[in-house]
């Protein structure tokens, strides 16, 4: 269950997918504890990365200046 690619190198739809299905291997309660916390830690990883890439894409639609949709200046 455990993916080894770095969340934040993982696109926001494949990290969404991903993290449904930590969930539903967390849910199920088959997995063993060391497996448990290795998902769960991989899973607090990607929903960390989607609200954050999810709160940059809606910084980025309230920038709107009449009918035009501004970049805004990439993070540091």
């Amino acid at each position: 269950m455990v993916k080894t690619a770095r969340a934040e190198e993982v696109p926001f739809e494949k990290a969404l997918e991903e993290l449904e299905a930590v969930i539903a291997a967390l849910e199920s309660g088959k997995l063993p504890l060391e497996e448990s916390l290795a998902t769960y830690q991989r899973g607090a990883e990607l929903l960390k990365l989607c609200e954050s890439r999810l709160s940059a894409a809606q910084a980025r639609v309230s920038v709107l200046e009449g009918e035009i949709l501004k970049d805004l200046p990439p993070d540091t």
